[in-house]
This record gives C-alpha cells, structure tokens and sequence, in this order.
C-alpha cells in the first residue's frame, strides 16, 4: 500500500508504542496515512535511535514488546492508518554483552554457525589474526589494559560460560576446548560457580602469575583483543562507518537475509505494517540483489495478508545518497529514496543564487579555508581513507592485486600501482559508490565511473592513468581476470568508497565549510548553492515519471540542523551585505586563540536556532553540545580520538559569556531582522512538501518549527500537547508554530481528499507575470477534471525585513499575477493576502 504521508515517530524506552496509542487521534487530525516508525527490533539498552540492533528476530521491550506493537498497530488501524517500519539490513551492534551471535563468534570462531553472518576476513595478511577475529574494544593498549586489572576472568552460571570481562562491560567468551585444562588447574571436575571463582583468582591479572595466564589463554583464543585505535589499519571486519561497535552483515547470503528479515517480513504478512524504509542501502555488498530479493519476499508475504488488511505491494524505500546528476536505479524495484534528494531540492530553492559571491569571499577571506568545496572534500577524503579506512583499503588493493595475477595481461600491474590508482578514484569519486557485481553493472553506473575515471586521471598523472582505465573497466563488469575474484575485489571497493564518502564529505568537510550552513546537511551538494524554480519544477517532473511515490523529507533524525533552521539561515543569501557586515562586528568580539572560522559557524548557528521568542533556559546548552560535536567532526583543531579539551572549553566559555552578556541584546535584534522571512521559508518548504510528486514525511514534531541542532538535539522530546492545542485552534499565531501546521494539515487534508491528484496527477509549472514575477512558484497538479493550483512567494527577505509577521504589504506585488493554464490571472497580492501560501481549485 502506498502511502499518502507518513509522520516519523523516534521510538526508545522513554517514547513507547504506548506513548505513540495515546496520539492516534491526532495523527489521523493532522492528515497522515502512515506513522513511519523509527527501528523497533532489540537494540541495546537505553537506545535512544534504535540503529544498534542485538537482536532482528524480535520486537524491543523496552518499546513495549510486541503486545503493545499490535495494539497500537490496531488502534491506528481503527482510524484508517498504518505503519511503515525503518529496517537495518546492513549492521549490528557489538561489543557489550547483549548480542548473542557476535559473541558465538567470538567463541567458535569460523566453526560458528553465525560466522558467516558477519563480513569477518578469516584470511588477512596478519598471519596473527589468521582464524581469528580483531577484538578492538580495549581503552588502551592491551599490555597497559591487561595490568589494570580490568580484564577478569568471569563465569555466567546461566550459559555455563566463562568469558573474559573488560571494563565489566565487553565480554569475550572462552573457547569451550580450553575448559578441561581450566577445570583441571582448578582441581575439579566440572565448572560450577565456586570453581569459577577459584579460576578467577588464579588469573588474577594484579598478580604476576595471574597476569601471565590470563594472557596465555587469551592468546589461545579465537579473537584478539587490541587497542580501539588500532582498528582502522588492523580490523579485519567490516564496521558500519568507522564505529567499531557496529559490524556489517552478509545479508547477500541467504541465510543472513532470511534470519535478519524474519521479524518485518512476518509483521507485513499479518498486517501489521504496510512496508518498510531500508536503512543504507549503501552498505550492502549487491544493492541491486539485495532490492529485488526483498521485494520478493514481501510478495511472498502478501499472500499471507488478513483480508482487512490494505492490498499490496508493499512500500519500499531506501535510505540512499544521491550525488548531483545520480539517479536511482529503477531495476532495484524499489519505490524511490527515503527523501535526502528532495531534502536539499527544497533547501536550494529558498536560496538566493546572487549571495553566493560574496559569501564564499567573506569566509575564505575570515577562515583561511577554501571557498571551493570540492577542494575541502578532496583533502577530507585523503585524510580519512589515511586515518579511518586504511586497513580495508589495505584489503581492497590485495582484492584488486589478485584479480591482476589472476590473467597474463595484467600480472605486471604492481599492488602499488593498484594502491595509486584506487585512492586516486576514492579521493575524488563523485558519489557514494557504484554497483557492479564484477561481471556487470547497472545503466546508471557508467556516468559516474566517467566522471570518477576524468576526475582521478588529474590526480594520478598520465603515467598511471592506464591503472584508472582498468580499475575503472573492472567496476564496470570488464576487463581481464578471474570472474569470482574480480567479483570480491569490486565487492570490497564499493563497500569501502561509500564509508570514505560519509565520513569524509557529510561528517567532515561539511564541518569545515562554513560559508553557509543551510547548504551543508545530509544529502546536500553545497557546490550548488542555490536552485532555479526551473531545476526544482524539472526534478518534480522526473520524480513522477520515474519514483512518483519516493519519500520526501525536510528533517530527519540525522539532520545536522532543523528544517526551520535553514530556512532561515537561507534568508542570510538574500541578504549578503547587511550579515558580512553584522558577521565582522561579532567577529570582533573572538578572543585570541579562537579560530575565527569556528566562530563564524557558531554564529550563524546562533542566528539559525534562536527561538522566536526568548531563548530557552537551555538554549547556551544545545549550543555548546552542537559546538563541542562541530569541532571534533571537522578534525582541525579537535577530534573524537584526540581531543583538545582545552580549546573546546576556551569555545564553550566564549559562547556562554555572549549569550550571558550585551550580544544576547544584538543577535536577538538581528533574527528581528529576518525571522518573518525566515519563517515563509518554513512554510513554503512544507507546503512544497506536501503538494509536489511523492510522498510528504513529517518528522515529529516538525508541523511546528524545528529549530533543532545535530543528533541528539533533533530527537528531543516533542510537546505533543501543545500540537494538539493549536491543530484544533485557528492557527493565527504564527510564531506558536501554529501557521505552520495549518499549512500541513490543509494541504495534507487535500491528498486525503484527492488521493489519486496527488499520487497520479500531472506536475505543470504555471507562468507568474509582473514586477515581482522572479519571487513566485506556482504549478498546477492536475487529475480528470480536478484541478489545484499552489503557488508560493519565494526569496522575501527584503521585503520581510523588520517585519514582525509573515504578512506582506499588499503594494508589494503590484500588478504580479499567477497566469493558469486557460486564461485566468490571479493576483500574487489576492493568493498571498491570508498566507504566505495560496492552495487554490481553478
């Protein structure tokens, strides 16, 4: 069933399934169809996002269990809503003590059954880690560690199991060969708990002769402790990114696949949900396999379906990145993206495309930095291939060697030319990855291998290029070599190149320019500053003939800054001038030592999250945490394995001492400025939302302004409350938020009137004419014999300034008019007279 609009709910311990029962009512008021749900198998205790999952086959209880999930599965169901569910195919958490298939294989090595659920390298080039699994887990290097005493022998009566316990949080269990000998060092002869006990004495690691057996029989084991920072050059198995406590899973293998997909699978054919959102897609070893596999199971489960239960086929999503001119491969069967494409469509469109000049000027002039971003993103790439991924990389080129020892035409291309060649194409590659299989590709591969291949010839030299052509034709599914070693070596590269893209560009770069913050988030290409009504109404146009039902999103749990933050922050496009020179009298306020780009930042992110009113008791304490996150991300001057506390803090006093001091006074008067503008901007990105091809996600608590930072911020409680207040009230006070939502639900009230409008219905651009006509979107949705016209202002901030509502002076538009297909012309001044908004029958 496909969606009409959906409402992401974040669900953890304290928002459960219970907490969700008591909102049915008001989600069904605002307009939606579907509650998206945030991951909702095990996950580790205390999990505030659900993306650490321990256990896929069953429902958290810590959410309520899967008695609370029918029962708010029925209530919505009542009320003619369902449920679609967010999946995490791709990793799970370990580490700890929770998750029982990553600590059998600890324990059995290669022999156990859940070996093969895990991208585990039971062969690298370490002959130490030779059958053996890297345990990077240590807080420091594993003599130091060992010493400390925080490595103990433990016993858990209940598995009748001893494991080693670091830090009584990371267990490692003993190989079950190793217990005779243990059993007899004791003196017994089976393992209960006093002999446990005893065994714990005897390997005391405070005592010498302690010391020495503990590490003895850790070194007998089938994994390897280590140090957490020697993980990116040693590990020998996949992570999520580069967190060592999430690791990758097979679920190219059949068997992963089915135990992995058990729990939805089963939910869909009972019911209880109507389709799922697939989380990074990207890190899965065959997108394409794993795509249509899914969608086959899920027809397969469809014929399971109570017969009250919405008709089929199910609505598939995937959470992919799309690179500027990337598309998604209609092959894989899915129902388009999770909505970051349209995410940073929307943004660019609220920019002005004449402030880009000037901004970029005014922070290479301030920061040093470049104002071009694909110089930052390159020397990212480089910094992180070096820092976080060299291992795999290491991997990679002994895949790529292989493959060229494999046929007499390449055996001379060294594993060092290999190497040139492959960071050459990561450090420029122009998406998140390809999707070849060694011996094929899809169609819309070959644009980005051309670019990348362009791209990485610059780099690497004329000498070497031949290397780019045959890494290049080897992703491509061409080219000399063993077909199933050729298959494992483009593997290993597209499971390497989308992490170095992550982390490199959206957790690294993107904290290092500043020019303009509401052009730096998830999914966004901040070498495009700003979009053209005619770009924006093109890509609605594609997304209809192509993924007419895709997901579209303006805020996320993982956007680095509210939806409404953006939009205001867009306004400072229009207004270039008037904020350089606001922005160099706050600058003057940085004390020494601070670096002046760090400050600019945290300036625009003052003027971004400033509340519409007085700020919150808590404001100087988002900030910081935003700050101290912004700083360790960027990787200059502190860092998540390095921190400079010291300078974090000198940053921490600086911003308090100006939220506390006269500046509060300033900053407050300059969101006077823009803040009416701003808040259009919020607006017209969620009527936008609402009316154009796709599917509108809210997330919560976003129907009134988001005003959120970066994770955690954006998933703080929402006030469900005070929603539900001014749904049922006139929505005049436009700085409640209350504008805001009227705008959703009006429009939302419209897609449930007009299903097939909206779903099926043409996208047409409308002519606007007259002296305001460059500051007018309007297009015409039309289905039969129904016919909506929405048109929305765009780029206000000049005649906003100042104002204290989001209401225009009627001279403004003068003699604009909106021309509809047919002849009748309506003035912008009648459209925009009650709102910032016009969602008119013609």
């Amino acid at each position: 069933m496909t969606p009409r609009a959906t409402y992401r709910i974040q669900f953890h311990k304290d928002f459960t399934f219970a907490d969700a029962l008591g909102l049915v009512d008001y989600f069904a008021d605002l307009g939606i169809s579907h509650l998206y749900a945030s991951p909702i198998a095990t996950a580790r205790a205390g999990s505030t996002h659900g993306y650490d999952v321990v256990d896929p086959t069953r429902i958290n209880p810590e959410l309520g269990g899967e008695e609370a999930f029918r029962t708010l599965a029925a209530a919505l169901r009542e009320r003619g809503l369902g449920i679609i569910l967010d999946i995490v195919p791709n990793h799970m958490a370990v580490g700890g003590s929770d998750n029982d298939w990553w600590l059998d294989v600890l324990e059995k090595g290669a022999e156990s059954p859940y070996a093969r659920y895990f991208d585990i390298d039971w062969a690298p080039a370490d002959p130490e880690l030779d059958g053996k699994v890297l345990a990077p887990f240590l807080g420091g290097p594993y003599e130091e560690v060992l010493a400390s005493g925080d490595l103990v022998l433990d016993y858990e009566p209940d598995k009748r199991r001893l494991s080693v316990l670091a830090y009584g949080t990371h267990r490692f269990p003993i190989r079950r060969d190793d217990y005779p000998a243990l059993l007899a060092e004791a003196g017994a002869e089976r393992l209960t708990e006093a002999v446990a006990e005893e065994l714990k004495s005897l390997y005391d690691p405070l005592r010498d002769a302690g010391r020495e057996r503990l590490h003895a029989l850790l070194d007998r084991q089938l994994h390897r402790l280590a140090w957490w920072r020697v993980a990116g050059d040693e590990i020998n198995w996949r992570r999520f990114f580069e967190i060592t406590e999430l690791a990758g899973l097979r679920v190219e293998d059949p068997a992963v696949f089915d135990a992995v997909h058990a729990l939805p699978l089963r939910l869909y054919a009972e019911g209880l949900i109507d389709g799922v959102r697939v989380d990074h897609v990207d890190g899965l070893a065959d997108p394409t396999d794993y795509c249509r596999r899914l969608r086959a199971a899920l027809e397969i489960a469809a014929a399971s379906r109570p017969v009250d239960a919405p008709a089929g086929p199910a609505y598939l999503v995937v959470e992919k990145i799309l690179a500027e001119g990337e598309r998604l491969p209609r092959e894989w069967g899915t129902d388009g993206t999770s909505g970051y494409d349209y995410m940073n469509e929307a943004a660019a469109l609220l920019h002005d495309p004449a402030g880009e000049a000037p901004l970029s000027a005014f922070w290479e002039e301030l920061s040093g930095r470049p104002a071009n971003f694909a110089v930052e993103e390159k020397a990212a790439r480089l910094e992180i291939l070096s820092r976080s991924f060299s291992g795999q990389l290491d991997a990679a080129v002994a895949a790529f060697h292989a493959v060229a020892r494999s046929d007499v035409v390449t055996r001379d291309v060294s594993a060092g030319a290999l190497r040139r060649g492959l960071t050459a194409l990561l450090s420029v590659f122009p998406a998140y990855r390809t999707y070849g299989t060694g011996d094929g590709a899809v169609e819309t591969d070959a644009t980005i291998r051309a670019s990348a291949a362009e791209r990485a010839k610059v780099e690497i030299g004329t000498a070497e290029a031949p290397v780019i052509d045959l890494l290049v034709g080897w992703l491509a599914g061409e080219g000399p070599g063993d077909i199933a070693l050729r298959r494992e070596a483009v593997r290993r590269f597209q499971q390497l190149s989308a992490p170095v893209s992550a982390k490199a560009v959206e957790d690294t770069a993107f904290y290092r320019y500043g020019r303009l913050l509401s052009r730096t988030d998830v999914g966004f290409d901040p070498a495009r500053f700003a979009a053209t009504p005619e770009h924006f109404a093109r890509a609605a146009v594609e997304r209809l003939e192509t993924f007419p039902h895709a997901l579209l999103a303006t805020a996320t749990h993982d956007h680095k800054r509210g939806e409404d933050v953006r939009a205001r922050l867009a306004v400072l496009s229009e207004v270039p001038e008037r904020w350089i020179e606001t922005a160099r009298r706050w600058l003057a306020r940085v004390p020494e030592g601070i670096d002046a780009g760090d400050c600019y930042q945290m300036f625009q992110t003052l003027v971004g999250a400033w509340p519409l009113g007085s700020a919150e008791a808590d404001f100087a304490d988002r900030v910081v945490a935003w700050q101290t996150k912004a700083l360790r991300e960027a990787k200059l001057r502190s860092s998540w394995t390095h921190p400079d506390e010291a300078y974090e803090q000198a940053c921490e006093a600086f911003v308090r001492e100006l939220l506390a001091g006269d500046f509060a006074a300033e900053l407050r008067a300059f969101v006077g400025e823009i803040e009416a503008a701003g808040a259009v901007n919020g607006i017209v990105q969620a009527v936008l939302r609402c009316t154009v091809t796709g599917v509108p996600d809210c997330y919560q608590g976003t129907e009134h302004w988001d005003f959120s930072l970066v994770d955690p911020d954006n998933r703080r409680p929402v006030d469900f409350a005070a929603r539900i207040a001014t749904l049922a009230g006139d929505g005049r006070d436009w700085r409640s938020g209350a504008l805001k939502q009227q705008a959703i639900a009006e429009a939302l009230r419209l897609r449930r009137e007009k299903p097939a409008l909206f779903a099926e219905g043409r996208f047409e651009r409308v002519a606007v004419t007259g002296a305001r006509a460059d500051h007018v979107f309007a297009f015409l949705r039309s289905h039969g014999s129904d016919r909506l016209l929405v048109a929305v202002p765009l780029r206000v901030g000049a005649v906003l300034h100042g104002a204290d509502a989001p209401v225009f002076p009627a001279q403004y538009w003068s003699d604009t008019e909106v021309v509809v297909p047919g002849g009748e012309a309506l003035p912008a001044a009648e459209l925009f007279e009650a709102a910032p908004y016009a969602l008119r029958w013609v």
